[in-house]
């Protein structure tokens, strides 16, 4: 039995090149150069007894010089869960992020492999649930080498969402009726080293300290979640569907000198409806555009994170060997890309990140260095949309965590 208290630190430094017409406080903003936290967690947790053990998690996500001050700390989990069956069956209930339909739907934040998360994965996230968390309930354990979760959650009311979803229109958007309930399901596979299932977050990196294999599926259905009208005007309501298979790779290459690898891929099937889209760019730089200089991306460094399609995403990292810079650490680069069919888009979106991370004390004291590339999307006179130019982001990340 335990309680123990967790922190990690994510602080970036950063120039954007900013999307066509980006502007900031109304004015013209080609570029920008900023300074922002885009992680600051606390963590409470314990082994109250030997079936009894509670989750809380309170911190701020995303707060730059555009950010409200005074108001952005929040909790992102509040749970308790009782193993009804030691390992094999717990049940709990409470603010969580027990998700589908993949493996980085919840991530653990201190071993983000790159510099951030595979966003794309937090589907639904601040729209209908709290950064991907919601109250309900959830069951979890393993069954042989089989590592599972499901939850069945009632969502937000998209009213309350930052931004709101957009009014209803021909293209899909998200219901702003009484939400039905919401169900997360992911399941994997553990061909080697068993993972934890205490926590809901999945690791993205072991380090070389683990050998794990894992095959993984998943899914979340809500009812009626999201709607459209039709051309004689009629409101449609249908489900949110989204499905993803998924496999994990991460062990150590040569045991004597602490080299080692991570591979992780996927395939991504999203349903919210005809020509559902979001755009959205992380702790985004910009706050506006001027009218008929803009692209459909919107401003600062978003771009099409999210629609109805079909998503194809692999990320890659290898380990050098440990004290390959002395003292001070050792180096591990990577690389990932998304690529995504929206039914919305008249060309593919490709996302492409590479970096390395300099781990000069594993994760807990950690610099990243990062060039992520993106697409920039232009409505044309027909009313496609089509992929016109390609802008950049390089951030610097120090990471604190214990």
């Amino acid at each position: 039995m335990y309680v123990k208290l967790n922190f990690v630190a994510q602080l970036w430094g950063r120039y954007n090149v900013s999307n066509p017409g980006t502007t900031v406080s109304g004015e013209s903003a080609p570029e920008t150069l900023d300074v922002g936290i885009r992680r600051l967690r606390l963590v409470l947790s314990g082994q109250l007894t030997p079936r009894v053990f509670v989750f809380v998690q309170f911190g701020q996500n995303s707060f730059s010089y555009l950010s409200p001050r005074k108001t952005g700390a929040f909790f992102h989990d509040a749970t308790a869960d009782f193993a009804v069956v030691p390992k094999a069956l717990s049940l709990g209930l409470g603010l969580n992020g027990w998700d589908g339909p993949s493996r980085y739907a919840n991530s653990s934040v201190a071993s983000i492999l790159a510099l951030d998360t595979p966003l794309f994965q937090e589907a639904t996230n601040d729209v209908n649930d709290q950064q991907v968390r919601r109250l309900g309930v959830y069951a979890k354990g393993k069954l042989g080498k089989v590592d599972y979760r499901v939850s069945l959650g009632k969502p937000f009311v998209t009213q309350t969402a930052a931004p709101p979803p957009d009014p209803i229109s021909p293209h899909s958007t998200y219901s702003t009726l009484n939400p039905k309930a919401i169900i997360h399901g992911y399941l994997m596979y553990q061909f080697l080293d068993p993972e934890s299932n205490t926590s809901a977050s999945t690791a993205g990196s072991y380090l070389g300290k683990k050998r794990v294999f894992n095959i993984g599926a998943g899914l979340v259905y809500q009812a009626k979640g999201v709607w459209h009208t039709t051309l004689a005007g009629d409101t449609v309501s249908q489900a949110i569907r989204l499905f993803a298979v998924d496999v994990f790779y991460d062990a150590p290459l040569n045991a004597a000198t602490g080299t080692a690898i991570t591979i992780y891929g996927g395939y991504y099937r999203y349903d919210f409806g005809p020509g559902y889209l979001k755009n959205e760019g992380v702790m985004n730089p910009a706050d506006g555009t001027r009218t008929g200089a803009a692209s459909f991306n919107g401003p600062g460094n978003s771009y099409p994170l999210v629609g109805t399609g079909n998503i194809l995403y692999a990320q890659a990292a290898y380990l050098g060997k440990q004290g390959l810079l002395g003292e001070y650490g050792t180096l591990q680069p990577y690389a990932s890309v998304q690529w995504a069919r929206y039914d919305r888009l008249a060309d593919p979106m490709c996302l492409a990140n590479i970096g390395v991370n300099w781990l000069i004390y594993g994760n807990h004291s950690k610099f990243t260095v990062n060039y992520e590339n993106r697409p920039i999307f232009m409505a044309q006179p027909t009313g496609a949309i089509e992929a016109a130019s390609r802008r950049g982001e390089y951030v610097l990340q120090y990471q604190v965590a214990f």
